[in-house]
C-alpha cells in the first residue's frame, strides 16, 4: 500500500493559444492537491466534493502513466481537493490533470521527467477533450509557476521566468457562465500574435490587457471592464482562458480600488498571490 500526495497550483492567461496555438500564462497560489492511495486489488475510485470534474479527464491521464498490467493489480483512490473554481478559465483542469499524472509517476514511474508528466496531462486533456489545444501554457504556470511563454503545437516552452513575488492577482467569477464562439477569437489572429510576441520580449502587462480587449471583445464580456481597471490602477487585465473569469494583476496598493470596479458587477471576487513555486509530490 502506498500513499502520495502531490501539489499543484492554478494559472491566468496572458494570451490566449486558441488562434495560433502559442499561449503565455503566469502562475497564482490557489492550489489542487490530489492524493492517491494504492492497494492490492483493481478499479480506480475518485473522491472529490466538486461533482463537475472530468472523471474522463482524470482516467485518460492514470493510463498515460500506469501501465494496464499495474491497473489490473492495484486498486487506486483518488481524493481531489481543489481551491480552484472549475469552468471559469482559471486551468482547473491544468492542474488536475499534472497533479494526476506526478502522484501517479512518482507511484509507478519515478524516473519519469517533468516534461513527460507535463505532456500526459496534455494528451490526456485533448484526448478527454477539456481542451482544445491540450493548453500546454496552462500546464506550464501550473506546474513550474512564473511567467511561462510557450508554443503549445510544438509543446515548448519558448520563455520562462519567476514573476514580481509583491504581485497580486484579482479574479472575477461572474454569474453569468456564458461563454462566446471561441473559433471566432480566430478572426484575430494576427492580434494575438503581435501580443504573444509582446510576451515573448518580457512586455507581459501590454500583452496580456491586448489579450483581454481581444478575448472580451469576442467571448460576450465586456471589454470596458478590462479599460476601468487599467484606470483604476491594475497593471493589466484579461479574460482568462476561455472566460468568462476576469483576472488582473496588481500591486498591493491598488489592490481596493481594483476590487471595487469588480464589486460593481454581479459575481464573486477572488484574491491570490503570484505563486513561482514548482509542483511537489510527497510520500505520506
Amino acid at each position: 500500500m502506498v500513499k502520495v500526495k502531490a501539489t499543484v497550483h492554478g494559472a491566468v492567461s496572458i494570451v490566449s493559444a486558441i488562434a495560433n496555438k502559442k499561449g503565455a500564462t503566469l502562475g497564482i497560489e490557489l492550489k489542487v492537491e490530489v492524493t492517491i492511495e494504492t492497494s492490492e486489488g483493481k478499479g480506480i475510485e475518485i473522491q472529490s466534493e466538486n461533482r463537475s470534474l472530468s472523471s474522463r479527464l482524470i482516467n485518460k491521464t492514470i493510463e498515460k502513466i500506469v501501465s494496464k498490467k499495474h491497473l489490473e493489480k492495484n486498486k487506486m483512490v483518488i481524493t481531489i481537493n481543489s481551491e480552484i473554481p472549475t469552468g471559469y478559465g482559471l486551468k482547473s483542469s491544468s492542474a488536475i490533470s499534472s497533479a494526476i499524472a506526478l502522484a501517479c509517476a512518482k507511484i509507478f514511474k519515478p524516473k519519469l521527467t517533468d516534461k513527460q508528466i507535463l505532456v500526459a496531462g496534455v494528451d490526456a486533456s485533448i484526448e478527454s477533450k477539456v481542451s482544445i489545444t491540450g493548453a500546454y501554457d496552462d500546464a506550464c504556470s501550473c506546474y513550474y509557476g512564473g511567467f511561462n511563454v510557450t508554443d503549445n503545437g510544438k509543446r515548448k516552452r519558448v520563455d520562462f521566468e519567476r514573476v514580481p513575488s509583491n504581485l497580486i492577482a484579482v479574479i472575477f467569477i461572474p454569474k453569468n457562465r456564458k461563454r462566446g464562439n471561441l473559433k471566432k477569437l480566430k478572426i484575430l489572429s494576427p492580434i494575438f500574435n503581435n501580443a504573444w510576441e509582446l510576451a515573448k520580449g518580457k512586455k507581459y502587462w501590454e500583452s496580456m490587457t491586448i489579450n483581454g480587449l481581444a478575448t472580451s471583445a469576442i467571448l460576450n464580456s465586456d471589454p470596458k471592464i478590462i479599460i476601468d481597471l487599467i484606470e483604476k490602477g491594475a497593471l493589466a487585465a484579461s479574460v482568462s482562458g476561455n472566460g468568462p473569469s476576469i483576472a488582473a494583476i496588481v500591486k498591493k496598493d491598488n489592490l481596493s480600488n481594483v476590487k471595487k470596479v469588480f464589486e460593481a458587477l454581479e459575481g464573486n471576487v477572488i484574491v491570490s498571490k503570484v505563486n513561482n513555486k514548482k509542483a511537489e509530490v510527497n510520500e505520506l
